[in-house]
């Protein structure tokens, strides 16, 4: 008997509608091949081009309909989700650009050289072709940005990739609609719409990472659920890539010359990062390290003051409330442990934002406190107090890999080429994937050098999922070696009758 999928409103708990039915293992089977089947479709650079842009703009015309259907089903907000949208087709059109302008396939030739020593070299073109169908699993926090029209779908696309994706079930309904104005797009641009395929529920999950004719996956979620697929996809008969956003501390390190001059700014910034979409957000800021006496306790006087009027919010779900309120308690109960606002649960579905506190010796003076170093999704930041610059490092030296690391430091320290400021980026550079200084982690900008990523459990690969080089994913390089010129693709052929950037011979061919 066939499983329903509901469409479920956080803000009630109740049933809204019921949108489809869990995918049968056949059903995933039947899916994936119709994908794969029609792969060859995207070779053409002009109609990949106008497909993505095509989806953006059907996206945009179905606007105010998408952005209903996502805040009936996430709660996040209309502003909110009308933000994330214009992000989203802003990626896809950013994609298009970028196939058009065609450097991402690494066009690379190097003429045959006979007397080259110490030995001659052959005639060697390089360049990356599609790996075939992407499996792409949407995230919970992000119904459109990190879900079905996303940056994981657009960049496989971009890449000439068809996609299955496995819709998320906090928000079936809009996962529906936007897979429908997707293959609406790929018919209008010319492509047939099975080079986008939907799927719902857990076991399709697991059938999609294991079928034969999947060649990567893109994920974002769970620790626990990003290790289980990860493992599953590298114990295929035929491994594939993984590439998974899993789970991230963010820890910020605000310095003493900072919290000097600016420690009302800080406090009241943390306050606005760490409760922002309810604390949903993967980069949100979980443990902030600053520093004990005076100024570090006007820096909390600010954030209890910022966080004490920040107003209850609904998480997506109701497993993910009570997952926050257990973390709480449990982070709550270990010794040294105080909550200056205490988060936790507001009425019947909402949870109220607040923050943890705790000295540095405690957190790096054994396993005791490890569980502050794991991720708690929701509205709740661990605040360490520590004593001197070594606190610092030994509290660091135990972090996890992150997807950011922050640094708060003072005017004369952000001068110093050799000085405090850059012996802190330093230590925080292997732990995290994007640095930054005197700022905070909310809001992952679209842009060429974006890179949102880390060493795990923050990703499973060191490639990012945002920005142009996320297509690098899906792609792998082929190099022909002593090919006659009607036997080379086009983009190696010589006199580059397409128009793309290549380097010959080592230099960019002008």
């Amino acid at each position: 008997m066939a499983t329903a999928v509901w469409s479920v409103d956080p803000r009630t708990g109740k049933q809204r509608e019921e949108v489809a039915v869990e995918a049968t293992p056949a059903e995933v089977d039947e899916a994936v091949r119709a994908a794969h089947a029609v792969r060859g479709s995207l070779a053409d650079r002009a109609v990949r081009t106008a497909f993505l842009r095509t989806a953006a703009d059907l996206l945009d015309e179905a606007g105010d309909h998408v952005v209903e259907a996502a805040d009936a089903e996430t709660a996040l907000g209309p502003g909110r989700l009308t933000g994330e949208l214009a992000r989203t087709t802003y990626q896809l059109r950013a994609f298009a650009d970028l196939v058009d302008e065609g450097s991402f396939l690494g066009v690379m030739i190097d003429h045959a050289d006979p007397d080259l020593k110490p030995v001659p070299r052959p005639d060697l073109r390089r360049y990356k072709v599609p790996l075939g169908v992407v499996a792409v699993y949407s995230a919970s926090n992000f119904p459109l940005a990190f879900s079905v029209p996303g940056g994981d779908t657009a960049s496989a696309l971009a890449a000439g990739c068809p996609v299955v994706v496995k819709a998320h079930p906090d928000h079936p309904a809009t996962s529906e609609l936007c897979a429908s104005v997707l293959r609406r797009a790929a018919v209008q641009a010319g492509l047939p719409a099975d080079v986008v395929r939907l799927v719902h529920g857990f076991e399709a999950g697991v059938e999609l990472i294991r079928h034969p004719l999947v060649s990567a996956a893109g994920f974002t979620g769970s620790v626990r659920g990003g290790r289980a697929l990860f493992d599953a996809a590298a114990a295929r008969p035929v491994p594939i890539p993984f590439h998974g956003e899993l789970g991230s501390l963010n820890p910020v390190v605000v310095t003493e010359a900072a919290a000097d001059e600016r420690a009302e700014e800080i406090g009241t910034g943390l306050a606005g990062s760490m409760t922002l979409g309810t604390g949903q957000f993967c980069v949100k800021p979980g443990l902030v390290l600053a520093p004990s006496g005076a100024a570090g306790d006007r820096l909390l006087s600010a954030l209890t003051d910022a966080v004490s009027r920040t107003e209850a919010g609904v998480l997506l779900d109701t497993r993910m409330r009570d997952n926050f309120v257990r973390g709480v308690r449990e982070r709550l109960d270990l010794p040294g442990v105080d909550s200056p606002v205490t988060p936790g649960e507001s009425g019947e579905l909402a949870v109220g934002a607040g923050y943890l506190t705790v000295p540095a010796a405690r957190l790096a003076g054994g396993d005791a406190h490890e569980l502050l170093l794991e991720e708690c999704f929701g509205p709740v930041t661990v605040v360490v107090r520590y004593e001197n610059a070594a606190e610092v490092s030994a509290v660091l030296e135990r972090l996890p890999g992150n997807l950011t690391a922050t640094v708060h430091i003072g005017e004369r320290e952000a001068a110093e080429e050799n000085g405090s400021g850059a012996r802190l980026l330093a230590e925080l550079t292997p732990l995290a994937g994007r640095l930054l200084v005197n700022g905070w982690p909310t809001g992952v900008a679209v842009a060429p050098a974006q890179h949102h990523g880390g060493p795990y459990p923050a990703t499973t690969s060191t490639s990012t999922s945002v920005g142009s080089t996320a297509i690098e994913r899906w792609l792998r390089p082929v190099a022909y070696q002593n090919t006659p010129q009607a036997l080379l693709p086009p983009e190696l052929r010589d006199g580059n009758p397409l128009g793309l950037p290549r380097r010959v011979d080592g230099r960019p061919e002008l």
